[in-house]
């Protein structure tokens, strides 16, 4: 039974702007809500423009609101008529490009945020937490000589030291290379959790997100559309965008059978308890790229029409006897070329579906 302190807390958050013609206003944010326990890390996840950098700003305190309220540990930071400042939250941000001092070596930017110690103390202090990023190795050496990987641990222990209860990420990984976002998501959760630490990140990037979250919030248009676990999003997507937008999928159309079925041109599934649907309905059917295994005795035929390598597979976008077409992941020693028909079969044992 999880007994943990609700430490964030954010209901019907409204924040709005003016308009670039001076005219009226613009709404960034809405009946935005959203609960993190102490040491959960949660995730806003949307594309560009959809209001998840506004909320960490209004954590912040850097963001009036125009309603609603942000509580932290129950107690109301920001309301329409509360507003605490910013260095009175004890939240600590970890920015996009990490804004480290360049002008100081590793062990004086961590120190930098801890001007409540004595003089004595700053250096032991951020010592120990840059051995909790196994960084102590670097602690006289300058930002500019660090790899973004350590940048961002280094910018990490700095928001750490001061022991906020709250750590606010804006798009930690954006500024990585592609091939490292996903293994330090992985490592950043481990020192986040190691240390008990509170933290809600924003990104654009579902592999971050599932990397890093205990819970995920799909945004757009200023809304929270789902605020759940990972595993939860992809196999229970509350509405159409949010499967659509999670993982690599496509609709296909299903007629509903007696016993609970789904009938779609591939073969039939099993509909979900809570999905019961009348005999007949058409339906649509969410196929994602794991719902399909290549098999080489499978009387169902696909064609290649397109591929990517991906190191251990490919994803193919496979055209079906109808016209249709579908993704699946093939491991990559199976490299069929572009027009050559494979056999596949439904592998799919958890069901989404939505009214046609």
């Amino acid at each position: 039974m999880n007994t943990a302190r609700t430490l964030l807390s954010i209901k019907g958050l409204e924040i709005d702007y003016p308009s670039q013609d001076g005219r009226g206003r613009v709404t960034a944010v809405k009946d935005l809500n959203l609960k993190l326990s102490e040491g959960e890390i949660g995730c806003l996840l949307g594309s560009s423009g959809c209001g998840k950098s506004t909320v960490l700003r209004a954590i912040c305190g850097f963001e009036p609101l125009k309603s609603g309220e942000i509580l932290l540990r129950s107690a109301v930071v920001s309301s329409t008529s509360i507003h605490l400042a910013p260095n009175q939250r004890k939240v600590g941000m970890v920015f996009q490009d990490f804004a480290l001092f360049p002008h100081l070596n590793v062990l004086e930017n961590i120190a930098f945020g801890l001007q409540h110690l004595p003089n004595a103390n700053r250096s032991s202090a951020a010592m120990e937490w840059l051995k909790r990023v196994a960084l102590s190795d670097k602690a006289d050496a300058y930002p500019h000589e660090l790899s973004g990987g350590q940048q961002q641990r280094v910018a990490l222990a700095r928001a750490m030291a001061p022991e906020p209860d709250l750590i606010l990420l804006d798009e930690p990984f954006s500024s990585l290379d592609n091939e490292l976002r996903e293994r330090l998501a992985g490592e950043m959760r481990e020192i986040l959790k190691a240390n008990n630490i509170t933290a809600l990140l924003v990104t654009h990037d579902q592999f971050e997100a599932f990397a890093i979250a205990d819970k995920v919030g799909v945004m757009t248009d200023g809304k929270v559309l789902q605020w759940d676990a990972p595993y939860e999003l992809y196999h229970k997507p509350a509405n159409r965008y949010i499967a659509d937008f999670i993982g690599r999928g496509v609709f296909v159309k299903g007629i509903v059978q007696s016993g609970g079925k789904v009938k779609i041109e591939l073969g039939e599934l099993d509909l979900e308890e809570d999905r019961s649907q009348e005999i007949g309905n058409e339906i649509e059917v969410l196929l994602r790229a794991d719902d399909i295994q290549h098999d080489d005795n499978s009387s169902m035929q696909a064609e290649v029409v397109r591929k990517t390598f991906r190191g251990a597979d490919f994803l193919y976008t496979l055209k079906l006897a109808s016209g249709t077409e579908i993704f699946a992941f093939v491991p990559s020693h199976h490299d069929h070329a572009i027009g050559e028909k494979i056999g596949i079969h439904l592998v799919a044992d958890h069901v989404v579906t939505f009214a046609d």
